[in-house]
């Protein structure tokens, strides 16, 4: 069967000087037409952005696999006034339907073999996946540069009460599951500082399941968070492993400790997986610590930050 032959249109999709030259069709007229090689050059740029970051970045897209999760962002991002337009392709199984929400929306759809679908999404089998999408960035995504003030602090959150400060944590698991534990829990953003995987990897997005794309999320580093913290006079506060080794007078996480921060902004500090807290966290952070029976070194850092996101959250209930 013949492949599909791409043309270039005029809408934003995408911004990456190569993707440029391998966009979509204008219209949705050949969704009887299927692409069935993976050598098709807009595959290839699909694959390219679920494999490197910083072709990501560059694109200002990213590749979401599953058709679950793609309604998620839709539909929340819906009640926004953005709705199914953060889509630009979906790339839909030879001989699935069209799902609700795309009929009338302005995404292209593109339908695709089994063999390239299982390209794409980079599974082994594909056989369960009905759809891939190539979704923007949402504008809640900042990526601040060295160069970037950061008097522009005020702008970065919606609302900055409670912060997720994430410090080199580079397992992708572990960082969409505090991302979407972050969203339920009603924490109001996650600050990415330096060493911290790329929150639109390909198993971030899998954990963070659509989170990625609700909650506001800032890449930054010290500086940028200190002027967040000096200009709302927030808490600082960093989970760590307890000492058993020495009876410590560090503070442990409990009901008092939450309720004594109601109404308090709050600024959580949680360290990676394989080195813990960075000597910077450690200086400018109040230090807390899990209360644990069993005489462990620590718990795992998603498991670890689930039980801090539910004490501490906005509203705290027993």
């Amino acid at each position: 069967m013949p492949c599909l032959r791409l043309f270039a249109f005029s809408s934003p999709l995408p911004t990456h000087p190569a993707a440029r030259r391998n966009t979509l069709p204008r219209n949705n007229s050949n969704n009887n037409r299927v692409i069935s090689s993976p050598s098709n050059p807009f595959v290839k740029h699909c694959v390219k952005l679920r494999l490197s970051s910083s072709y990501r970045r560059s694109s200002r897209s990213a590749i979401v696999v599953g058709l679950t999760p793609i309604l998620e962002i839709c539909r929340f991002r819906e009640l926004e006034e953005w709705g199914f337009s953060l889509v630009d392709c979906l790339l839909l199984l030879d001989g699935c339907e069209i799902p609700d929400g795309f009929r009338d929306s302005s995404a292209r759809i593109l339908r695709v073999s089994a063999h390239v679908m299982k390209k794409v999404s980079g599974l082994q089998s594909a056989d369960s996946i009905e759809a891939v999408a190539l979704i923007k960035f949402p504008s809640s995504f900042l990526d601040l540069n060295g160069d970037q003030e950061e008097a522009s602090c005020g702008a970065w959150f919606p609302s900055p009460q409670r912060i997720l400060a994430l410090d080199g944590i580079q397992d992708p698991g572990n960082l969409g599951t505090l991302v979407r534990s972050a969203m339920a829990f009603k924490w109001d953003g996650v600050f990415l500082l330096p060493g911290c995987c790329d929150p639109f990897n390909e198993k971030a997005l899998r954990a963070a399941r659509g989170a990625s794309f609700q909650l506001p999320l800032v890449s930054g580093n010290w500086l940028h968070l200190e002027a967040l913290r000096n200009r709302f006079e927030m808490k600082m506060l960093a989970g760590h492993p307890d000492d058993y080794s020495e009876k410590s007078e560090r503070p442990l996480l409990s009901r008092e400790l939450a309720d004594s921060l109601t109404g308090m902004p709050l600024c959580l500090v949680l360290g990676s997986e394989g080195h813990g807290l960075s000597e910077k966290a450690l200086q400018v952070c109040e230090l807390v610590s899990i209360p644990m029976v069993g005489m462990f070194e620590s718990l795992n850092v998603s498991v670890a930050g689930g039980i801090f996101l539910f004490m501490l959250q906005p509203e705290h209930h027993p």
